[in-house]
């Protein structure tokens, strides 16, 4: 491994060794909504980001930072780390254990290392340049997606409907009612599994740079590819299509590029 994918897994230890004792535990809980809907954040979210950017600082004090509960530092560096110190605060909050720690090294521009840990599960799945990986019980094993020719074949899954606009979940409605099964609620753990060669394709949408930017290294790694929903590289958007066989992605942006940004 590279110096830069020893240390993202460094960082995914840390989130998970911060934030998995809070896990269906007692801790503080704000919503950051406002009169725009729910948005929680709890005290592991914090917590977890604040021990990631300690370990960054005293590494690599020139590397800058993006977090989603901290804000930007230095984003402009060559070298940018980019952090959900936990993806799935909803599931975190319901005692569901599909929340996941998400790490991503942003270099020349683009996500070049990533990492999606679920602590629950002691697993890390790592993408980068030496390839992609599972991390889990002292053990490696090699990441790569499926094939999957045909739409109708396809395993498909979305964090939520509800989330979808009108022009998007007539979209989404469209490639499920074409797809052979279709789960919600996974949150960042189905991008992990696009990646293991468990689900065919992702598709959401008003997802945030931190969302995303650790998923595009492992699922590349692993041999599938994540784009916008026009067909372009992931964006400001933040309408994000993965899938493990390219051969669905045409299929499925004749739907999704009618709804595109």
């Amino acid at each position: 491994m590279t110096e830069y994918e020893l240390f993202a897994i460094e960082l995914a230890r840390e989130a998970a060794r911060v934030s998995l004792p809070y896990f269906r535990g007692a801790y503080e809980q704000m919503d950051k909504g406002g009169a725009g809907g729910f948005d929680p954040v709890t005290q592991a979210d914090r917590e977890a980001e604040a021990a990631i950017r300690r370990l960054i600082a005293g590494r690599y004090p020139d590397h800058g930072v993006i977090g989603e509960e901290y804000g930007e530092d230095r984003p402009d560096a060559e070298q940018v780390w980019i952090l959900d110190p936990i993806d799935g605060t909803r599931a975190f909050i319901a005692g569901l254990p599909l929340w996941t720690n998400l790490i991503a090294l942003r270099s020349e521009g683009r996500p070049a290392v990533g990492v999606i840990g679920q602590p629950c599960l002691d697993e890390v799945f790592l993408g980068g340049p030496s390839g992609a990986r599972l991390l889990k019980g002292g053990h490696e094993t090699p990441l790569a997606v499926r094939e999957c020719a045909h739409l109708n074949e396809a395993v498909i899954a979305t964090t939520d409907p509800d989330l979808f606009t009108g022009a998007e979940l007539g979209a989404w409605t469209q490639v499920r009612a074409a797809a052979r099964l279709a789960r919600l609620g996974c949150d960042a753990y189905a991008y992990a599994m696009v990646a293991a060669g468990r689900i065919d394709l992702v598709a959401e949408s008003a997802l945030k740079v931190w969302d995303w930017s650790a998923l595009v290294p492992v699922i590349e790694a692993a041999g599938g590819h994540v784009s916008n929903w026009r067909g372009g590289a992931p964006d400001g958007t933040g309408q994000i299509l993965a899938v493990g066989d390219a051969r669905l992605k045409d299929q499925a942006l004749v739907a999704f590029r009618r709804a595109a940004l």
